[in-house]
C-alpha cells in the first residue's frame, strides 16, 4: 500500500477552549487503540467512517440525525478536532468517537474487512496540481482499501466542488470491481448537511457533486 499522504499538515491556532477539550475529552471520545472493534464501539450499531471533518459541524449534525448509526470522525486538524470533542460533550452525544489521526492508517492497519456499514468523505482536497494527484482520497489503491471494509449493501459517500476532481472520482469508482454506483451518474445531495467547503464552493460559482457507490 503507497505511503503517500492524502493530507498536508496544516498548522492552525487551537484556542484555550480547544485545547482543553483536547486534554480532557479525547481520553474520553478517541477511538480505542488497537484492532477497531466495529460490534462494540457503539454497542452494535453500524459503523461509518467519515474522513476529514473539519471544524465537525456537519458530524454533529449528522449524528444528532441518526443516533442509530455510530460515527467515527477522522482529522488530522487539531484545532477541529478540539472543536468537535466540545461539540459531542455539549450535545451529549454517544454515537461518535473521534480519531486524531490519518483515517488511510487506520482503514489499512486497524479495520477488518466487511465491517462498516459506510465511509463519507465530504470536499476532501481536490489536489488540482497534475503532480498532486497521486495524494488524492479518491485514487485506485485507496478506493480498493475503502471498498474492501465496507460490508455488503455498505456505501461510499464522496462529495466535491472541483469538477475535474468529480469526473476523475468516476472513472475510479466504476472501475472497482467491488462497488456499484447507486444512480445513474451523479447522486442527488440527499440530506447531506451543508458544510463550510461546500458553501464556499457554491459561493464561487462551483457546481457540487455527490458519488454513492455501494459494496456488491
Amino acid at each position: 500500500m503507497s505511503e503517500i499522504r492524502t493530507f498536508h499538515p496544516r498548522r492552525g491556532r487551537v484556542t484555550t477552549t480547544q485545547a482543553e477539550a483536547l486534554r480532557t475529552l479525547l481520553p474520553r471520545y478517541a477511538v480505542p487503540e488497537g484492532r477497531l472493534d466495529v460490534a462494540t464501539l457503539f454497542d452494535g450499531r453500524p459503523v461509518v467512517l467519515e474522513i476529514g471533518f473539519g471544524l465537525g459541524h456537519a458530524t454533529v449534525e449528522m449524528a444528532q440525525a441518526d443516533p442509530g448509526t455510530g460515527i467515527v470522525a477522522a482529522d488530522v486538524h487539531t484545532p477541529g478536532v478540539g472543536r468537535l470533542l466540545g461539540e459531542i460533550e455539549a450535545h451529549s452525544l454517544d454515537n461518535v468517537r473521534v480519531l486524531h489521526g490519518d483515517a488511510v492508517e487506520l482503514l489499512r492497519d486497524r479495520v477488518d474487512d466487511g465491517a462498516l456499514a459506510g465511509v463519507r468523505a465530504f470536499f476532501p482536497d481536490p489536489w488540482p496540481k497534475a503532480r498532486h494527484h497521486k495524494r488524492r482520497l479518491v485514487r485506485q489503491d485507496l478506493v480498493a482499501l475503502i471498498a474492501a471494509k465496507l460490508r455488503p449493501g455498505g456505501v461510499l459517500h464522496v462529495a466535491t466542488d472541483w469538477e475535474p476532481y468529480a469526473e476523475a472520482m468516476v472513472e475510479v469508482l466504476d472501475a472497482e470491481p467491488l462497488l456499484r454506483n447507486a444512480y445513474d451518474g451523479w447522486a442527488p445531495r440527499l440530506e447531506r448537511p451543508l458544510t463550510k467547503f461546500e458553501r464556499q464552493g457554491v459561493e464561487k460559482g462551483h457546481e457540487v457533486r455527490d458519488l454513492v457507490f455501494v459494496r456488491r
